[in-house]
């Protein structure tokens, strides 16, 4: 039996079940971004903006969810776990369907800060239980709920690339899929843990400045990040512009990247309890960086999605390696755990923008020229997350207060 802050007895078979609905709730919240991220080239042909002015549009979503994201601890703490994490995941299924509706430039952007302020909130509700639900489970999780996450975009993706294919405007594909994803996630949160703060228990600060561990952990999960969101949003474009690809194929080559993420990440936890964090993380390292050498060099659309796949399978196990290493960095993990999720989460909000910016200077081939050596970052750098690896305790663990954990994916 465990309990929760306010001493609520939850029995083993209750947590189990817990995590299967935080399971559900990852793959519906990776869904949304598999299916907007296929639909990209749509909204940017349907709002007549350039390579750049994209790269500008997608910079707005970093900008919402760093404004928003200390909002998530004060609404959970304020409401509870359940009921905070069901309305923020409405806000943001919802949220699916404003970016395709922009005619220009500034409603676009607006549409993004948006669609970016409730992937924030949501992404730490989410996670806080999925964090609750590993400490009361004693055993590793969290790789395996970035995996449904994956799995829920590769979800998202596959059904854009059909609607891509079939010509669909983004519009309909989106407020069909938005209604699809809202119900699906109100009954995923029906069966989360209901944790509550105590009744004296302080709000979260809006801001604390992460120790220096953090800031080195974060720095390799920075890498990761930065390579996932720049091809999760600018892969489907890189092979339409640069390959000459047709928008189904340019679609599909999202999807392949989403396909190796979920794999590697479901395998994740097993993976890393028999190789260790180190040696893992180097290998993906290499991997990711053959990857983007491979979409850089490639002379044709086959190769480059082969190139992504890579990328997408080099860096899955990344970032819930950088929150276990910062949970064990020092005397306050929920502290360090918030400073590497800060750095992470900006990482992947602002690849999309940066990469635009430098293809709208150069070109997209350069652009993943950076992608690239960002990768190599993680052979270099894997070190830091060697605290990464579990040291089995014989028992369960309190969790933290819901209001103070939380970890984006």
């Amino acid at each position: 039996m465990t309990t929760d802050s306010t001493n609520t007895v939850f029995g083993r078979e209750q947590v189990r079940r817990a995590r299967i609905a935080v399971a559900a709730v990852f793959t519906v919240h990776g869904a949304v971004t598999g299916s907007f991220a296929t639909r990209v080239p749509w909204i940017q042909d349907h709002a007549s903006v350039s390579a750049g002015q994209l790269g500008l549009a997608l910079a707005f979503p970093a900008i919402g969810a760093s404004l928003s994201m200390p909002l998530a601890g004060r609404i959970s703490h304020r409401f509870g776990a359940r009921t905070a994490l069901r309305g923020l995941l409405v806000l943001w299924t919802l949220a699916l369907v404003l970016p395709a509706l922009a005619p220009n430039l500034v409603t676009l952007c607006a549409a993004l800060f948006v669609y970016g302020a409730t992937a924030g909130m949501s992404d730490v509700a989410m996670n806080a239980l999925g964090v609750e639900v590993e400490n009361r489970l004693d055993k590793s999780i969290m790789s395996g709920l970035h995996g449904m996450w994956s799995v829920g975009a590769l979800i998202g993706s596959a059904a854009g690339t059909v609607a891509a294919h079939l010509g669909t405007d983004a519009r309909l594909h989106h407020t069909l899929a938005a209604l699809v994803l809202t119900a699906l996630g109100l009954i995923a949160c029906q069966g989360v843990l209901d944790l509550r703060s105590e009744a004296d228990e302080e709000p979260p600060p809006r801001f604390t400045l992460p120790p220096k561990s953090a800031l080195v952990i974060g720095a390799v999960g920075f890498c990761a990040v930065f390579a996932e969101g720049a091809s999760l949003d600018w892969s489907a474009v890189y092979l339409k512009d640069i390959m000459g690809s047709s928008a189904g194929l340019a679609a599909a080559s999202t999807t392949a990247f989403a396909l190796t993420m979920a794999v590697a990440r479901i395998a994740g936890d097993k993976v890393v309890d028999r190789f260790g964090a180190v040696r893992t993380v180097r290998a993906g390292g290499v991997l990711a960086t053959a990857g983007g050498l491979l979409v850089v060099l490639a002379p044709d659309a086959a190769l480059a999605m082969c190139g992504f796949g890579l990328l997408g399978l080099g860096v899955a196990v990344v970032v819930p390696l950088a929150f276990a290493a910062a949970g064990r960095s020092g005397p306050n993990p929920s502290q360090a755990i918030a400073g590497v999720a800060t750095i992470t989460y900006t990482s992947g909000l602002i690849a999309p923008s940066a990469i635009g910016s430098l293809a709208e200077a150069t070109s997209l081939v350069v652009s993943f020229g950076l992608v690239t050596a960002l990768a190599f970052g993680l052979v270099l750098g894997a070190g830091v997350l060697r605290g990464a690896d579990r040291t089995p305790t014989g028992g369960g663990v309190p969790g933290p207060s819901p209001a103070k954990a939380g970890t984006p994916t």
